[in-house]
């Protein structure tokens, strides 16, 4: 009588795993990785809470979009580059385990500047429009309004900021020359934002021109919003989530 073979199974199932790590590294390194909003910094446009999904193929690859970050080459190939208003995730120069979110303001050869809280590209404002306001709660639990504006980018490109005020720490600067293979982000909750305007370690965390190489890729679809909470809060869904956030294109 032939023996039964007790490990196939097991074997089996081990196969079943391998597979399904490998495609799920496959579909994070090459096409989309989820990332959440851990911060305010880009209020309204994004919430803390929010769930999104960034393509990794937009800008093409480089070391920081490969999974665990393998230095397997040096620049970025099989790629276009980004876009003035794009909202992109980038890692943090001066520490690149540090993924950030924001939106490029300015291209290699720009030169920005904010004035009296316009922001100011190659010398010429852009067009702000006020249209509401929108509160928030502060770390003490005081209610904190902000103007909500419009901004309308030399391209044409069009989203909303919001200013708490025009003479803020950050409302007023130098002008920064945008260095070659070199982006400047800005956040649209301009005056809680650490970005690109975060040149020198002066209390705030640097943050400075971002290099190509060091871009994952473009905020493409807000695919999951929660109030308060995680996507792992479960019981917290019925009351929590966002209904009107859910399965949005960003822009």
């Amino acid at each position: 009588m032939a023996k039964k073979r007790t490990g196939g199974g097991f074997k089996e199932v081990i196969k079943t795993i391998i597979y399904a790590v490998l495609i799920a590294l496959g579909i994070r390194t090459f096409l989309y990785e989820p990332f959440n909003i851990p911060s305010g910094s880009m209020m309204p446009t994004l919430l803390e809470g929010d769930y999104l999904f960034v393509s990794k193929f937009s800008y093409g690859y480089s070391r920081y979009t490969i999974a665990f970050g393998l230095p397997l080459f040096d620049g970025r190939i099989l790629g276009s580059e980004p876009e003035r208003g794009d909202v992109v995730v980038f890692m943090l120069p001066s520490d690149p385990s540090l993924d950030y979110i924001k939106r490029v303001i300015g291209l290699p050869g720009d030169r920005i500047q904010m004035v009296d809280g316009i922001l100011h590209i190659n010398g010429e404002p852009v067009e702000r429009e006020l249209v509401g306001e929108m509160s928030t709660r502060t770390d003490f639990g005081a209610r904190q309004f902000g103007a909500i504006y419009v901004e309308t980018l030399p391209n044409g490109r069009r989203h909303y900021i919001r200013e708490i005020s025009d003479n803020g720490h950050w409302d007023d600067t130098e002008v920064y020359e945008v260095p070659p293979g070199h982006y400047f982000m800005m956040g649209d909750n301009r005056d809680s934002s650490e970005d690109s305007r975060v040149i020198r370690d002066n209390g705030d965390r640097p943050v400075g021109y971002v290099p190509l190489e060091n871009i994952v890729g473009r905020a493409e679809i807000l695919w999951f919003s929660i109030d308060g909470g995680s996507f792992w809060d479960i019981w917290r869904w019925p009351t929590d989530i966002r209904w009107d956030r859910l399965f949005m294109t960003i822009e």
